[in-house]
Parts: C-alpha cells; structure tokens; sequence
C-alpha cells in the first residue's frame, strides 16, 4: 500500500472509531486530523470537506460488513447453514467493529434516519440492499419457497433478533446476550423449515 493509502485507510478508520462513538455529524476534520497525527489542510489532501470524509467513512464501513459478514457465507450453498453464517458474523461483526462505540453501521441508522442528505441516501440504499437480501435468503429456505411476505417477516425478525443482542450486550452488559441471540434465530429457523 502506497504512502497517501495508507493515509487515508488511517483516516478513514479513525474517523470510524471516533463517529461510532460519538456520531457521524460530530467528528471533526480537525480532530480526525490530529488523531492520526496531520494538519486539517494535511487531511484536505485526502478528503475536500467534511461531507466527503463522511461518506467516504461509511462507504468503506459498509463495505468492511459485507467483505465479513456476506462473503463467507456466500460461499455456502443457500439454506439454513449459510443462513446460519449469516447470523453468526453479523453478531460478530457488531462485537469487534469499533469495540469501544459499536457497529457505526446501527449508531449511523439512528443518526441518520430522519436526516435527508446523501448519507442517508447511502445508507438507506444499502439497508434496503440487505432486507432484499435477506428475503432472498430466507425464501430459498426450503421447498416450496417461502412467499415473499413470510420471507419478509422472518427477514424483520432476524434483523429485530440482531438488535436485541446488540442492546443486551452493549447496553445491558448481559453475558447471555449473543446465547439467547442464537437461540431466538434458531428457533426462527426451525419454525420456518416446518412452516409453523
């Protein structure tokens, strides 16, 4: 990796760590660029103002999720192991991406959801991008294929299972937050193969 990527990967990671802490809005040019050790006109270099380094920060965390939590599992045939996969990163991914503020990903969502702009526009893109994959997924379950309103709804409940675990754990420090995380998708599964 050449001197100015190196750059910018650290740019665009510190400004990760320090938005999913704080929140995408907060962080600044400046104190990005002092954390990894630049001046603002230095960071200027690498990103024009603060909405592109923005972006750019997401961009690349969304990609990080999916280089983890779908490549692996897309590699499996579609079914309840790779759905398994799946589920397994995704909890995860949201316990060691930025350990100290949690999955910027969820802390963008809540920030975001109500603010028009093309971070939105990004994320809301990629979310919408997921839940289709998701249904995808969940309709290749079994034979006859699920329809596309049960895939929807087993596809809101992994993602609702998702949430909770990351609030017992993160919020609640429960140590059974990712065994019951697990137990609740199984279920999910289980019910959905027979078609209860």
């Amino acid at each position: 990796m050449r001197k100015g990527e190196a750059t910018r990967a650290r740019i665009l990671e510190e400004a990760g760590r320090q938005a999913a802490v704080r929140g995408l809005s907060v962080v600044s040019l400046n104190d990005v660029a002092e954390a990894v050790g630049l001046s603002k006109s230095g960071l200027f270099k690498h990103f024009d103002s603060k909405e592109a380094m923005q972006l750019a920060v997401l961009q690349s965390t969304l990609e990080r999720f999916a280089e983890y939590v779908w490549v692996p599992a897309s590699e499996l045939p579609p079914g309840r192991s790779r759905l398994e996969t799946i589920f397994e990163r995704w909890l995860a991914w949201s316990e060691v991406e930025n350990a100290e503020g949690g999955c910027l990903i969820m802390a963008a969502t809540s920030e975001l959801d109500d603010q028009p702009g093309p971070l939105r526009d990004l994320l809301q893109t990629q979310q919408r991008r997921w839940t289709r994959t998701l249904v995808k997924e969940f309709r290749s379950l079994r034979e006859p294929p699920l329809s596309e309103a049960q895939a929807q709804l087993a596809a809101f409940q992994m993602k609702s299972f998702f949430l909770g675990h990351n609030e017992n754990r993160r919020l609640l420090e429960d140590a059974d937050a990712r065994a019951l995380a697990m137990a609740a998708f199984k279920d999910l599964l289980d019910r959905t193969i027979r078609g209860d």
